[in-house]
């Protein structure tokens, strides 16, 4: 039964577009046809209701990109700071990927400058690299297009210009959620509370604050439209114009944020497993589907043409699913129908598909040469307490926060808000619902191909079950990792604000109580405009105060250790320099001065984890000749030991970047069940300051602050006492 109203449902599809459109003129003429209501009313109310939705979606997303500007003005003080300072509050891979938008604007030509950043050799030492490719610097390559055609050089700073687009994007990536949220509930209501939601809880919404330049910041807004064109695109009541206009936008945001991010394709992964089993249990148009599969199929050939043919991409699961599952199609359609194979596929439908992944996904790793973060996979059977490890680099990714489970605060702030609370109720309303949908289809019951209030049927909306399916793969994803709530938050924000204004989930939950005292359907009306009203009041009270103080508070962020430091390289330190230390200091220096550096803070490339782990050797208890044949085997020529992670005294005893060290070095001995670091040798960042031989010999200091510690290191040593 179940076969037959899949058969049915992919007949109803069939119709063609002229057909949709043939039958909309009948249905506006019935709406047409009520009493008091002429055909030019209607049309005046709809295009009142489009102007007005469309214009608050927008002035959302202009508003949060202001928000974002004056709030980063306050905190750093940006407008009154030297381009030096300014540059400083780029930290980490930040700093790398605005440090190579400095080197575009700087090239005499657009061509010369990609040409050397895809043969670059004057970031790090003894090695030449394809930034483009390794660091997903497509962004740059077009801020600084955008940046040069406009004739914005003698406008206005290329510092602010960037920024600027980040944050533009950013607005996007608001109006894009609130037009999301208007498609599915069906009032430009649920868009305004989703954004104030959103930039309610901004602390667990974005990573805006922390790190501008980072990709997913770039990639995300571009996700969030095709998310937005997806659930139009998934409705069933929609004209063919439309219908067209969603599909191809989905087309261009899918491929857009395929080359923004290069984990993109993890994320479009867990989109086409939502759409897998929202087609497997026939709740969806499944031609409609398929074609969203191809559009996949598609942005990832593209995508692996245009970034210097990436092997990751032949590799990835979002490629090794969709091939699947087009075969299992294929599958299917040769198949006679009625015959007892054709209904075993269809019962056996979901574990033919999981099994052609898996065996796709291990033939292409096997047949094509590539370099797929196989650290990742480590990690993952760390994380999930499949093997054990006392390598450095997995030990700090496991410490890093944004990699461990999110804490008791994460859930108390979005309490705080009311937004946990509205969701869990929704959710639970939408999955009952679509339980009770698929057992229906179990049945035999067919879909009905529109679904009226009065129905109390949510669970049959396709764009619905959709997004119950993807936050709930997102939320289990981000209940493992902290770092995945920047990317679950936001459409729980979106399903939550949907659910309160929908009057269709309201008629949902009356029609399981059965109400007779009051009219449910008027109930449901009331109240989708009443609690999203009383919710929005109540935000403003609490909330709208919070965020004026924000914007109103001077902060202050100075570093005048890492200004003197900066500054001595720029004027003391040999143009053909190679400095060590830290990644995430060496990223800043590059940034600021230009100067080669031997480490950077990158994670996707094992010979740059490897450098790290060496270069990070600075803090272990090992001699100082070890630690110099490290520093030379990459070249450098000077060395940077910052206090702060030396005498790190961390919140977590065993995370601190000495205590991974020793772990890694053998140097941890346990007695009585507490652990010791012992070494014949001191702790070299301690050791060298104290200006005796045989450190001396290796390295001679030549400047230090409160901060940093900088050495020369010998080419020439001396054993003389």
């Amino acid at each position: 039964k179940m076969s037959s109203g899949a058969a049915d449902l992919r007949q109803r599809k069939k119709q063609s577009c002229t057909e949709s459109d043939k039958m909309a003129p009948e249905e506006r003429n019935k709406e047409n046809s009520k009493p008091g209501r002429s055909p030019k009313y209607v049309l005046i109310q709809r295009f009142a209701k489009l102007f007005f939705g469309c214009l608050a979606a927008v002035t959302s997303g202009m508003m949060y990109a202001v928000y974002l500007s004056t709030y980063h003005e306050r905190k750093f003080w940006f407008s009154s700071r030297q381009e030096l300072e300014r540059e400083i509050t780029f930290q980490g891979d930040s700093a790398i990927y605005y440090s190579f938008y400095k080197e575009l604007l700087k090239a005499p030509s657009f061509e010369r400058g990609v040409y050397e950043l895809t043969h670059n050799n004057k970031t790090v030492s003894l090695k030449t690299i394809n930034a483009v490719q390794q660091m997903t610097l497509y962004p740059e390559l077009i801020a600084s297009v955008l940046y040069q055609a406009s004739g914005s050089e003698e406008v206005i700073e290329p510092v602010y210009f960037y920024i600027g687009i980040v944050f533009g994007l950013q607005g996007i990536y608001v109006t894009a959620l609130f037009v999301t949220s208007w498609v599915m509930s069906g009032t430009w209501l649920a868009g305004m509370l989703t954004v104030a939601w959103f930039i309610i809880n901004r602390t667990d919404t974005t990573r805006i604050d922390y790190s501008i330049p980072s990709r997913e910041n770039w990639a995300l807004p571009y996700f969030a439209c095709q998310v937005a064109a997806l659930t139009g695109y998934l409705k069933k009541t929609l004209n063919c114009s439309a219908e067209k206009f969603c599909y191809l936008l989905v087309s261009a945001s899918t491929y857009t944020f395929m080359m923004m991010w290069e984990y993109s394709h993890y994320l479009l992964f867990v989109q086409a497993v939502s759409l897998f089993l929202l087609d497997s249990f026939a709740l969806a148009q499944t031609e409609k589907v398929h074609e969203v599969y191809k559009i996949y199929l598609f942005s990832l050939f593209l995508g692996y043409l245009l970034q210097f043919e990436n092997s990751a991409l032949l590799v990835s699961p979002l490629l090794s699913l969709v091939a699947a599952l087009m075969l299992s199609k294929c599958l299917q359609v040769n198949m006679k129908k009625g015959t007892f194979m054709s209904r075993l596929l269809k019962i056996m439908y979901i574990y033919l598909v999981l099994t052609i992944t898996v065996t796709l996904n291990f033939l292409l790793k096997m047949l094509v040469p590539h370099k797929e973060n196989g650290h990742l996979l480590k990690f993952i059977e760390v994380k999930l307490g499949l093997n054990t490890t006392k390598n450095f680099t997995m030990n700090w990714l496991l410490c890093q926060e944004s990699l461990q489970a999110p804490s008791q605060d994460f859930f108390l702030r979005l309490t705080q808000s009311s937004l946990l609370p509205f969701y869990i109720l929704v959710l639970i309303i939408c999955l009952f619902s679509v339980t009770q949908v698929i057992f229906r289809r179990i049945c035999g019951e067919p879909l009905k191909d529109t679904v009226k209030l009065e129905d109390g049927r949510i669970g049959e909306r396709p764009e619905i079950v959709y997004h119950v399916i993807h936050t709930i793969l997102l939320g289990c994803l981000a209940m493992c990792l902290e770092g995945m709530k920047y990317l679950w938050t936001p459409y729980v924000c979106m399903l939550a604000a949907f659910g309160v204004c929908s009057p269709e989930l309201w008629m949902t939950l009356f029609k399981w109580l059965r109400l007779k005292a009051v009219h449910p359907i008027l109930l449901a009306l009331i109240l989708s405009m009443a609690v999203p009203t009383i919710i929005g009041f109540s935000l403003w009270k609490e909330f709208f105060p919070r965020i004026m103080t924000e914007l109103s508070e001077l902060q202050e962020f100075y570093d005048p250790d890492t200004v003197e430091l900066m500054t001595w390289i720029k004027r003391q330190a040999p143009v053909a320099a190679v400095f060590a230390g830290s990644p995430q200091l060496m990223g800043v220096i590059k940034l600021c001065t230009g100067w080669m550096v031997s480490s950077l803070p990158l994670y996707n490339d094992d010979d740059l984890l490897k450098r790290n782990e060496n270069i990070y050797q600075i803090y272990s208890k090992r001699s100082a000749e070890d630690i110099y044949k490290i520093l030379t085997s990459y070249k450098a020529n000077f060395l940077v030991i910052e206090d702060s992670i030396c005498n790190e005294v961390g919140p977590v005893r065993g995370c601190r970047v000495k205590d991974l060290l020793d772990m890694a070095n053998g140097h941890v001995v346990c007695e009585e069940g507490e652990s010791y670091a012992y070494s014949k040798y001191g702790r070299f960042c301690h050791e060298i300051k104290m200006n005796y031989s045989p450190y001396v010999n290796y390295f001679t200091r030549v400047y230090w602050n409160r901060s940093y510690f900088v050495y020369k290191i010998n080419t020439v040593i001396s054993f003389q006492s």
